[in-house]
């Protein structure tokens, strides 16, 4: 018996950068652990790791870009919400 019912185009793609193990699902950065999607979530990887720690292995196409969330601009956040806190 043949099924006659067309196949889906449905297509999923995941692709992990070989230096820091970074993935992208569907052309996606996705965050390791929590699996969100965020606007910019590139360009804060390469902040916080490819730019530092990246070789030319590295896949994410914000690499060598200025910009996005810094390991600085979290300390900030954790002083102060240990402020808020302490009040």
């Amino acid at each position: 018996m043949t099924d006659d019912k067309p196949m889906s185009d449905l297509s999923f793609t995941r692709v992990e950068c070989p230096k820091c193990e970074a993935v992208w699902i569907n052309g996606q950065h996705v965050w390791r652990g929590t699996g969100n999607q965020t606007k910019n979530s590139e360009l804060d990887l390469a902040s916080l790791v490819c730019n530092k720690l990246g070789d030319h292995t590295c896949i994410n196409p914000c690499k060598g870009q200025e910009g996005g969330d810094t390991w600085a601009d979290r300390l900030k956040t954790l002083e102060k919400f240990e402020e808020e806190r302490d009040r």
